[in-house]
């Protein structure tokens, strides 16, 4: 989606220069409109790193953890911390990792909440710790943010694995949208599928964000009838690339929908 902005930015303006606000993995100004935009790479929104049981035990220990990853509920990533009081306009999204085996694996990786840096007891499932993240860092963006500015939560974008997850043969060898009914087979909650995380996520980020400041731009459904829209095997990928977009694609349609929706905003106020 950032990619994406900028292709359509630089087509209106060529006069850009590259420059990352603190924390961003990507930034660009347009000299012409003095209009930056840039990209906070975050995972899980909240800070995370490797966790290793102590040599003088502690409540983990006694429970049996041996190693897995800390998940600071209350406490933003570094690349994104700072980004409230900079830009006036924001655009959140999170939910692939919190469904990610091989990542955090639930044995041999599991993730671990802390609040206040004291580990959360008992241990609750990542479900149970996003709906924890999301309610902390909504509360620090809230604080944080300018008066002026406009904030969005982005819902998830869909994967299409068939036959298996991205690891276990799965691929995305489509060449046109999906029907109606070949949507709810591949999302539905119900078949419990490989990609299912989508909505289940969502529901997740509706409950969360109800009654904030935050506006909704829901990408998923419509995303999810294009299954033709993934590189899949292109990039020389050993597997299929079903997660991301080509370009120019499916992206443009959400930056036209992320537009019109500052227009009724804006219109509004």
């Amino acid at each position: 989606m950032f990619v994406s902005l900028f292709c359509t930015l630089k087509w209106v303006s060529g006069e850009v220069k590259k420059w990352r606000p603190a924390g961003a993995d990507r930034g660009f100004t347009f000299l012409k409109y003095n209009l930056t935009i840039s990209y906070h790479r975050t995972n899980l929104l909240a800070r995370y790193g490797r966790w290793s049981a102590n040599a003088n035990g502690g409540v983990l220990e006694s429970l049996g953890y041996k190693e897995g990853y800390k998940v600071d509920v209350d406490v933003p990533e570094g690349t994104w911390a700072e980004a409230p009081s900079f830009h006036d306009i924001l655009i959140f999204n999170t939910g692939h990792w919190w469904w990610a085996p091989s990542k955090f694996d639930p044995v041999k990786s599991p993730m671990l909440f802390f609040e206040k840096g004291n580990p959360v007891v008992p241990p609750v499932s990542p479900d149970s710790g996003l709906d924890m993240v999301l309610k902390h860092m909504i509360s620090y963006v809230e604080k944080r943010m300018r008066p002026s500015t406009t904030v969005f939560m982005r819902t998830q974008s869909p994967r299409h694995f068939e036959g298996g997850d991205w690891d276990q043969g799965g691929s995305c060898q489509r060449s046109e949208p999906l029907s109606s009914q070949e949507v709810e087979e591949l999302f539905s909650l119900k078949n419990n599928g490989t990609n299912v995380e989508v909505r289940l996520v969502n529901q997740h980020l509706y409950k969360a964000f109800e009654g904030t400041r935050f506006h909704k731009l829901d990408i998923s459904h419509m995303s999810e009838f294009r299954a033709d829209a993934h590189p899949s095997t292109a990039g020389g990928k050993k597997h299929d690339d079903c997660m991301h977009w080509c370009l120019p694609g499916l992206t443009d349609t959400w930056n036209d929908l992320f537009v019109a929706y500052l227009s009724i905003i804006k219109d509004r106020t």
